[in-house]
């Protein structure tokens, strides 16, 4: 089984990022669960998101806390001091950046993918919702989902001029990614 936590603000994107990805995983056969945790139900507060995919149905339902994968919506939650804590070793990071990491944030970092989501979803979409942006960058840092697959998971919330601009905003995520192996 592989597990993604997102982290993102209210507003990011975070929630439809993680549901988004869950349908281009059954879109190419796998067994998947998706959920969110809010804290303040309110634009810029916190979020989290989880997504399990799986080749056998899975029967956890709880919070992730043993993520193989996070995907950072907003850069300045890498200041938490419990952002990597669980990260399994060999674990893999996706950040949304206009600056490249420095330093390898975690000894459990395998790669990390960055790529300045924010700035590519004003460009394309029109405002600051990278969630798009960062499923194109998932899709090439860690090849366990196609990008056709998540292309087409967009249609499902997205439709008319919306959805392509938000295909241009993945496209340029799984182009312009950069990836780093430790």
């Amino acid at each position: 089984m592989k597990e993604i936590r997102f982290h993102g603000r209210g507003g990011q994107g975070a929630v439809l990022a993680a549901r988004m990805l869950a349908i281009a995983f059954v879109a190419e056969g796998k067994c998947v669960a998706s959920f969110p945790m809010y804290g303040f139900e309110r634009r810029g507060a916190p979020v989290v998101a989880f997504t399990r995919l799986d080749d056998k149905p899975i029967q956890e339902k709880t919070q992730i806390y043993n993520p193989d994968c996070l995907v950072v919506i907003d850069p300045g939650l890498m200041n938490l001091p419990t952002l990597f804590s669980g990260l399994k070793p060999e674990g893999i990071l996706l950040l949304n950046s206009p600056r490249p990491l420095k330093n390898q944030p975690s000894e459990n970092l395998k790669l990390a993918g960055v790529v300045n989501a924010t700035q590519i979803a004003v460009e394309e979409v029109g405002r600051d919702v990278p969630n798009t942006c960062l499923l194109g960058a998932l899709a090439a840092t860690t090849g366990w989902v196609g990008l056709k697959s998540i292309l087409s998971s967009l249609e499902e919330y997205f439709s008319g001029d919306l959805l392509q601009r938000n295909i241009r905003s993945t496209e340029r995520g799984f182009r312009e990614v950069k990836v780093l192996r430790w």
